[in-house]
């Protein structure tokens, strides 16, 4: 996944957690959209088409930061910091400029865009990359009371990431699932061939939930998640559980926003309760996996599988 307008900046203070306050080094530049301009006030949806967004260098701006945790160990004053210029006509009363993306921690750069990790994932899961012969891929799938990123379906048994569960091998294929009917128009596809060579109709039907965190907190090179109390965490993991019981994989991904880590584990310290769900969750049968990301102030991409430490 890539942004359209990247613009290097130095972070100041956080005056709450949906805005910050950053000084945009040297230069001018200029947008067209909607927004609020950020030195005037003035309603860009009022001028959109005209010339927006004109900065100076060493002016102070409010962004939007795009991660509403804690993030203390990044965001220290000082730090450079990288913001996006999104095509804010999709939004005319958004109130500022630009997006806080990622921040330079030292060597190391770091997304903490919360949003990057599903949509880098999904296209890594799109691509064959998590799972071989993919026929389906839903976003945002309810089971029960819990809503999953992703609900997928595919074809075989063989191959895919490590973290593929191996065991279950439902080939009966059920009407009740998330979302019947669309489930049924994809396998209607399948069956007749449609998404590859080698692949009939009477092949095995994988069915998996799969949830997705993103990791930002890092140290000594060790990959922690949660950075802040989650009680919506626990839960999803308790309900990718309850998934195994009707037949369907589950799947606990976590997306390591930066490269260069030795191993990801669970966060007791922060949250000892959502580190218990997580062994428990393994021991029932969930396959925990987490990968790494190559990072740009451009964007990220999933890089490679990295060890996980429960």
């Amino acid at each position: 996944m890539t942004y359209a307008n990247i613009v290097p900046a130095v972070f100041l203070r956080r005056p709450n957690r949906f805005i910050a306050e950053v000084v945009i080094d040297g230069g001018t530049g200029e947008r067209t959209g909607g927004g609020t301009s950020e030195r005037t006030g003035e309603r860009i949806g009022d001028r959109i088409g005209g010339r927006i967004g004109e900065r100076t260098g060493g002016e102070t701006v409010r962004v939007h930061v795009k991660n509403t945790g804690r993030c203390e160990e990044l965001l220290a004053p000082g730090v450079t910091v990288y913001l996006d210029a999104p095509n804010v006509t999709k939004n005319p009363h958004r109130s500022t400029l630009y997006d806080l993306v990622a921040v330079q921690k030292g060597d190391r750069l770091i997304n903490m865009d919360s949003q990057a990790p599903n949509k880098a994932f999904g296209e890594f899961l799109r691509a064959g990359g998590y799972i071989p012969n993919v026929t389906l891929v839903k976003p945002e799938a309810r089971y029960g009371d819990s809503r999953f990123d992703f609900y997928v379906e595919s074809v075989g048994g063989q191959g895919g990431a490590s973290t593929f569960h191996p065991d279950l091998q439902d080939g009966n294929r059920s009407d009740d699932g998330p979302d019947a009917d669309l489930l049924n128009g994809g396998m209607a596809s399948y069956s007749q061939g449609q998404p590859g060579a080698g692949v009939c109709a009477s092949a095995v039907v994988r069915k998996a939930f799969i949830e997705v965190k993103g990791v930002t907190l890092e140290g000594d090179s060790v990959a922690w998640f949660p950075d802040a109390p989650t009680l919506r965490g626990v839960k999803h993991l308790n309900g990718l559980a309850k998934c195994l019981g009707q037949g369907y994989e589950a799947h606990a991904v976590f997306v390591v926003q930066m490269g260069d880590v030795r191993y990801f584990a669970p966060n007791d310290r922060t949250h000892p309760a959502f580190g218990e769900a997580l062994r428990k969750a393994t021991a029932a049968g969930v396959k925990v996996s987490a990968w790494d990301c190559d990072v740009t102030a451009q964007g990220m991409a999933i890089g490679k599988e990295i060890p996980v430490r429960l």
